[in-house]
């Protein structure tokens, strides 16, 4: 039994008009129903493959997480960041490492994981101490009393964060923490 029904439609492969004798008539020809098929498979293994690769990809991170001691290639892996930033973190204090061999770092998982920890409480800045300049020393008094070059006295103020305290064009800097760091 035909069909004397006659409708336009539009090829879901190649987008030509056709006149169809169905209204659930997809495709225009046999040429364009099989190319469709074969697209439809085609589709279907790249989505496939596609998953394997991610899963390839995503396996050596999962090993990641379940290892207790990281190298710093392993913790840039992780992190999603370069070995450059992790040496950075680790020499600005950020994050805790170990040297067990002359070139040899390990990250402790545990380190890294408090790395990301929001801290509970934020401190609080203590109010800063007013020095009177009877109880400072001068960077000439000091390099001559220690017998300390003037970059080294800087070096010095900076390391131990001690507060300096400048007058016009000297600069002083209580007499109580030099004597205990050079004495």
């Amino acid at each position: 039994m035909s069909s004397n029904i006659q409708v336009q439609r539009i090829c879901e492969h190649c987008k030509n008009e056709f006149t169809a004798k169905t209204t659930v008539t997809r495709f225009c020809s046999m040429k364009c129903t099989k190319a469709s098929s074969k697209q439809k498979i085609r589709n279907t293994k790249i989505e496939i493959s596609n998953q394997e690769t991610k899963k390839i990809k995503n396996e050596p991170i999962e090993k990641l997480k379940e290892k207790e001691f990281l190298s710093v290639t392993e913790v840039s892996k992780l992190i999603g960041c370069s070995r450059q930033n992790v040496y950075k973190l680790i020499n600005h204090g950020k994050l805790d490492a170990t040297n067990i061999l002359e070139k040899k770092t390990i990250v402790k998982r545990s380190d890294l994981d408090k790395l990301f920890e929001k801290p509970q409480h934020i401190p609080v800045e203590a109010e800063p101490i007013e020095y009177d300049l009877s109880e400072c020393y001068n960077l000439t008094e000091i390099k001559l009393k220690f017998r300390i070059s003037e970059s080294g006295i800087y070096g010095l103020i900076k390391k131990h964060n001690i507060p300096k305290i400048k007058d016009w064009r000297y600069v002083y800097v209580p007499k109580n923490i030099i004597d205990k760091l050079l004495t």
